[in-house]
């Protein structure tokens, strides 16, 4: 996620106020840490997915991917709204973002090429896996002062990223999920606050929240056969999904309007209190652990031949392995994990940084 320092401690709500400028709100760490867990799940669903049979397990992937990582990009959208040239900004930026971009990406790509038996090429401007995400928020938060600027600032993004589709995007930068997601970067953090924080509790969403999410989940078992996951992604323009533009326009722009609208309702459900200890609210913000150590895991159990074998293929070797993805992101989300990994989720620059 990456949206905010991993170890920041979250606030109690009445603490500077929940809508107030520098005050954290635990509802939005509850927002990442739900999101966490299901970026995890989804990850852990995937080769399954890949192989046929398992229609209801692919739905809900689909349905998951409509929108957990627009509530991700919102969200950081929502934690960037004070893009201003301070010096500690820039260096949290460099040591929170970029810094641990250049890790990951060497760390996972030579893992991943050692599991795979091959020869390990280093390309920091390709991302490897998760960490098209990091490049992309590097990216977007430098752009940040711009959209402020604007005066359709979401408009704007929107039509940026229904662009992309017809443009020849690379991997490189991770250009096509930073373009095509740009909008909801763009929402979290142009929107006007008292509407986007009213959404919390809402209690219209959540009385329509079962109506809409049980629609969403027939239409993506309809889906299966029909549409590629990679759809999904918001990496590939018409030619990389072997569409005419005109199709990729209007299948992307139904995705979209769907992961708006399931986010807004998802938001709706979050529990907005920390409870007493606030422990929920520490969990999330300390996910960034969880986001960037879980396809270390993932990828060898694919490599072991775990998602072979004839248990996890299963229904119930599929809520296993659902309900483990999900502890192993709590697990990871502990503030001991952050702590022993903090030189590689935010390392210190002093010897780069002026001081």
């Amino acid at each position: 996620m990456l949206a905010e320092p991993p170890l920041a401690r979250p606030q109690p709500a009445g603490a500077g106020g929940a809508s107030g400028r520098g005050a954290r709100d635990p509802f939005f760490d509850h927002v990442k840490l739900l999101a966490t867990v299901l970026v995890v799940c989804g990850h852990f669903w995937e080769p399954l997915v890949r192989a046929p049979g398992h229609r209801v397990l692919h739905a809900g992937y689909l349905l998951v991917y409509a929108f957990h990582m627009p509530v991700f990009v919102f969200v950081s959208g929502w934690f960037s709204r004070s893009p201003d040239a301070r010096p500690d900004r820039l260096d949290r930026l460099l040591s929170g973002v970029l810094a641990p971009y250049l890790l990951w990406t060497t760390l996972l790509g030579a893992y991943t090429a050692r599991l795979n038996g091959g020869r390990f090429a280093l390309d920091l401007l390709t991302p490897v896996w998760v960490t098209w995400f990091l490049l992309s928020l590097f990216l977007w938060r430098l752009s940040a002062p711009l959209w402020l600027r604007l005066r359709a600032p979401v408009a704007t993004a929107g039509a940026v990223s229904l662009l992309a589709g017809a443009l020849p995007l690379t991997p490189q930068l991770s250009i096509g999920r930073t373009l095509q997601l740009l909008p909801f970067f763009v929402a979290g953090l142009t929107l006007d606050r008292r509407r986007v924080l009213a959404l919390r509790g809402d209690r219209q969403l959540r009385a329509a929240a079962p109506a809409v999410f049980g629609a969403a989940a027939l239409a993506a078992y309809w889906l299966v056969p029909r549409l590629d996951a990679a759809w999904f992604y918001r990496s590939s323009s018409a030619a990389g999904l072997h569409a005419g533009y005109p199709r990729w326009l209007l299948v992307s722009l139904g995705i979209n309007l769907a992961g708006a609208a399931l986010g807004a309702v998802f938001l709706a459900l979050v529990p907005v209190r920390a409870g007493r200890s606030g422990r929920w609210a520490a969990l999330g913000a300390a996910s960034t652990a969880a986001f960037l150590v879980h396809p270390f895991l993932q990828e060898a159990l694919v490599r072991t031949g775990w998602y072979g074998r004839g248990f996890l293929p299963s229904a119930a070797g599929q809520l296993t392995l659902t309900a483990g993805a999900a502890g192993l992101a709590l697990l990871l989300c502990t503030r001991p994990v952050a702590r022993l990994l903090r030189p590689l989720l935010a390392p210190r620059l002093r010897l780069l940084l002026r001081g």
